[in-house]
């Protein structure tokens, strides 16, 4: 009885730990109004995209929703509709895995919309493969596809007042790397077909998101627009919806009882969009609502420049 209640206690102990660090909670309080204002969010359909689409829309902005299944986006807007009493949602096709696909969804914006004020480029995997253009998944997916999104709208976002660029990172980047000489000659930030091997891809790719975000703030010096990259939490998602079934039954129960909800993974992206006076914070790694320090790989001024130029490079940009 003695051993039971010592290991109840130990769990319990280690459960209480988990709560206040790793899936520490936490709460956006910032207020800045969103009437008239536009939002373009990248796989705003589920997950943290859809809780981010509908507290904004719920404050009064205009969101439009790039997503690759239309059926999904309008289904997921249909319910932002009902809940917020906003009609003003837009579904546009967007498939990050396609560079054409960037931009045609980018083109359309810049014809269409007068305006856009915040760009939050939400959208990622975890899996293995390649996209339509021959680079890793992971890495057109998590990065290159939102690199070129961002730099295609860039001088629309100039045009606002106070624009807002935010993009979803992780903690992951802690143990990601980037090899350029490997990232040269395969396109992809790993190679192998093992599940430890596309998660060290995933690292490498949520690295990716800091580091652009970090030189991206650097050649906006002196513009309107500020940006930032987050760390939402460990969050119950679709994003591991590529991994293997028997992956999903280990991690199903640990998910359930201890990993955040979309709503409240939600959260810091909301605070980077609402919250007044971080432009001076431009460039930032933000968790739970707060700025806060990335790994050292991550503040790699000489690689972020190189990443960059990299990145112009693939997609056609020098």
């Amino acid at each position: 009885m003695l051993q039971f209640v010592l290991l109840f206690a130990v769990v319990a102990g280690v459960y209480v730990i988990l709560n206040k660090t790793l899936f520490k909670r936490s709460h956006c309080r910032g207020n800045l109004p969103m009437a008239k204002k536009t939002v373009v969010i990248t796989g705003g359909n589920s997950g943290i995209g859809k809780a981010t689409a509908l507290n904004l829309a719920r404050r009064g902005a205009r969101v439009i929703m790039g997503c690759r299944n239309q059926r999904v986006a309008e289904m997921a807007i249909l319910e932002i509709q009902q809940e917020t009493g906003n009609s003003d949602l837009v579904y546009r096709h967007l498939d990050l895995a396609s560079l054409k696909s960037v931009r045609n969804f980018a083109e359309n914006l810049l014809k269409t919309e007068p305006h856009i004020d915040i760009l939050i480029n939400n959208a990622g995997l975890v899996g293995d493969g390649r996209t339509e253009d021959g680079f890793g998944i992971q890495f057109g997916v998590n990065h290159l596809g939102h690199f070129l999104l961002t730099n295609l709208l860039l001088d629309k976002l100039k045009q606002s007042p106070n624009a807002r660029i935010i993009t979803v990172s992780s903690m992951a980047h802690r143990w990601g790397s980037i090899d350029f000489q490997t990232l040269q000659q395969t396109h992809d930030l790993g190679t192998g077909t093992y599940s430890w091997q596309f998660f060290k891809a995933y690292c490498n790719s949520k690295l990716c998101n800091i580091l652009f975000t970090r030189e991206l703030s650097r050649r906006l010096q002196g513009t309107s627009v500020s940006c930032f990259c987050v760390h939402p939490g460990v969050i119950r998602t679709e994003l591991a919806r590529n991994i293997s079934l028997w992956q999903k039954v280990l991690v199903e129960p640990v998910s359930r009882l201890l990993f955040l909800s979309p709503e409240e993974g939600a959260q810091t992206t909301l605070h980077c969009a609402l919250q007044e006076g971080l432009e001076r914070l431009s460039g930032s790694y933000f968790c739970c609502c707060e700025e806060q320090e990335p790994a050292p790989q991550a503040k790699d001024a000489h690689a972020a420049r190189r990443l960059w130029e990299e990145s112009e490079r693939f997609c056609g940009l020098q």
